[in-house]
């Protein structure tokens, strides 16, 4: 449903919302080792996520990724549209130009009820609420951090 870009950006803020209450920067690296995403492009998507006031960052030695007061109150759905756009929630499922309520795919209402549930889930869905998820324990964002 979201292209690699978007889901190492969900996966991005995340990680750097469960860093955030203890007022912690994160590099680009230790992003990247947390969320098993290659550096290069996912600092090109952290780029990006600044840039849109998704998240904020700091140049400098004590510097990196953060979120300030307002960023923590961001919703998924947020991350998902600095990324892709309003695509996921109003393209065809089969991935055709022409298709609409006139003229359907053959999935065309089914994948409609899909798209419309995941926008309702984004919409609802605080980046902070998933934080505290991997914080508890209780999910993880990598095969590699053994959480």
């Amino acid at each position: 449903m979201f292209s690699k870009s978007c889901e190492y950006a969900i996966r991005a803020v995340v990680f750097v919302a469960t860093q955030n209450n203890a007022g912690n920067k994160l590099g680009i690296m230790e992003i990247c080792k947390e969320i098993d995403a290659p550096q290069h492009f996912t600092a090109k998507i952290l780029q990006s996520l600044s840039h849109n006031g998704i998240i904020s960052s700091q140049k400098g030695p004590s510097g990196g990724f953060y979120l300030n007061k307002t960023q923590t109150r961001l919703k998924l759905i947020d991350v998902v549209r600095a990324l892709d756009g309003d695509k996921t929630f109003t393209g065809c499922g089969l991935g055709l130009k022409n298709c609409s309520e006139k003229k359907q795919c053959p999935i065309h209402n089914q994948f409609k009820v899909v798209r419309d549930e995941l926008l309702n889930m984004l919409s609802n869905t605080y980046v902070v609420q998933l934080a505290e998820e991997i914080e508890k324990g209780s999910a993880v964002l990598s095969n590699i951090s053994g959480r």
